[in-house]
């Protein structure tokens, strides 16, 4: 059965409940301006937003008790649109879902360079414990916090969807795949200011769960943090993730991988990736990292887990800043291989890149109270220093890796300046590991 709704201000609910009753539908919007409340989806209906429809939310965030979730995000337990424990759901079409994010700051703050948020946000869509889910075609827009999450779900297909968010707000991940099992990413388009595509393994009042067969392909994101990255909510495991055939442009960093949380990270691949990365201010996650991976302790009672089973292959582009690997203890990073990495490093306008960035770290969860999302980018010592920046070890390097085991370089070639820049190291590779592997590289000043 299917319901086609004009632009009239309808009750969007009722017509998905109907549907549910009678075993399932397609609710299409058609062209015009639709302004909504909560939409809790069910089984077996697929919401369609038509070419030059627009899906509008009422900006109230109390508005959206009902539709609570289980994860807390950046203190947000609710969402426009959400899904539990149902099957063979789907937003498809050609319009667009706007998220209103203008009515959840409280102004720009020119200390920092941002817009302020407010301390309650809404996320745009948030779907848990679901199967067979799709996500099609659809453009989002200004979300005012995390845009599409995904929560325990299995077999999730994401296509064609364009996320377009205000890249001065905080907190606005594009898609945040979280302990979720059979996922294809594709053809995605991402602008926003946080995270492009990240996996998660958040904690909740239903447990840990994991994120296991990811594919993430075909993809332009735009970041002002990481654009491609696993973490740092890394509670539980993750298990054969798959980043190719993608673009990061104009982004904090390019690719990452945060082990904070107890969970271990293996078998992952990024390849044939195109990437743009450059310096940003210190109180910003990331200065131009190609690729990042990070294992550090956050919590004293729950160990950071290993990252192993690493490939990176068929990487080209240009960074302000070096690969950095850094573990927190010996053997933390293992088996990571660079394969085919050609990247010219360029001198950033802020000298940001000569630090490696180890947030977030335990400071973030001392009293007197946790500090969440992009609070704890800011948060400085006794020195006045941001806390997690550490200069590196003679210089910034074009490779940096510690306490990483069984590293191999196989026809890596990095560009950089000729003369080497003020606080440029002039060794290339800084490796301070005992791996029994040759490492081979070309490094050309």
């Amino acid at each position: 059965m299917d319901f086609s709704v004009e632009a009239n201000g309808a009750d969007l609910q009722q017509f998905i409940d109907r549907l549910a009753a009678v075993g399932g539908g397609t609710l299409r919007l058609q062209a015009g301006r639709h302004i909504s409340g909560p939409i809790r989806l069910r089984s077996d209906v697929t919401l369609s937003i038509e070419a030059g429809a627009t899906l509008e939310f009422v900006p109230n965030y109390e508005l959206y008790a009902r539709n609570s979730v289980s994860v807390v995000a950046e203190g947000s337990d609710r969402a426009y649109i959400v899904a539990h424990d149902v099957n063979n759901i789907a937003i498809i079409g050609k319009g667009k879902i706007v998220g209103s994010a203008y009515a959840f700051n409280t102004g720009f703050d020119e200390t920092v360079g941002t817009y302020t948020p407010k301390e309650k946000r809404p996320r745009v869509i948030v779907f848990e414990d679901c199967s067979n889910v799709r996500l099609e075609n659809v453009i989002i827009e200004e979300s005012p916090m995390w845009t599409v999450h995904l929560v325990r779900c299995n077999a999730v297909i994401v296509d064609g969807v364009k996320v377009l968010n205000n890249r001065l707000l905080p907190n606005t991940d594009g898609i945040v795949i979280d302990s979720c099992i059979d996922v294809a990413v594709s053809e995605i388009v991402i602008s926003t200011a946080d995270d492009g595509i990240c996996l998660k393994t958040s904690r909740s009042e239903k447990g840990i769960g994991r994120c296991e067969n990811i594919d993430v392909s075909n993809c332009l994101v735009e970041s002002n943090s990481c654009a491609l990255k696993i973490g740092t909510e890394s509670f539980g495991d993750f298990r054969n993730v798959r980043f190719t055939r993608s673009k990061v442009q104009d982004s904090n960093r390019a690719l990452g991988i945060f082990s904070r949380d107890g969970g271990t990270i293996d078998c992952v691949v990024f390849s044939d990736i195109e990437i743009d990365c450059h310096e940003t201010a210190d109180g910003f996650w990331g200065s131009g990292e190609p690729l990042t991976i990070t294992q550090l302790d956050r919590r004293p009672e729950l160990p950071a887990g290993v990252v192993r089973n690493v490939r990176v292959e068929n990487v080209t582009g240009r960074s302000h800043g070096p690969i950095n690997l850094f573990a927190e203890r010996s053997g933390g990073i293992a088996g990571v291989t660079l394969r085919n990495v050609q990247l010219t490093m360029q001198e950033g306008p802020l000298g940001t890149a000569k630090q490696y960035d180890l947030r977030p770290t335990n400071a973030d969860l001392s009293p007197p109270k946790d500090v969440e999302g992009r609070g704890n980018a800011w948060l400085r010592g006794a020195d006045g220093k941001i806390i997690g920046l550490v200069d590196y070890p003679g210089g910034m390097p074009a490779v940096f890796a510690h306490n990483t085991a069984d590293l191999k370089l196989d026809g890596v070639d990095v560009v950089r300046p000729d003369p080497l820049p003020k606080g440029w190291n002039n060794i290339a590779l800084c490796v301070d590991d005992r791996s029994p592997s040759p490492l081979t590289a070309t490094v050309r000043p």
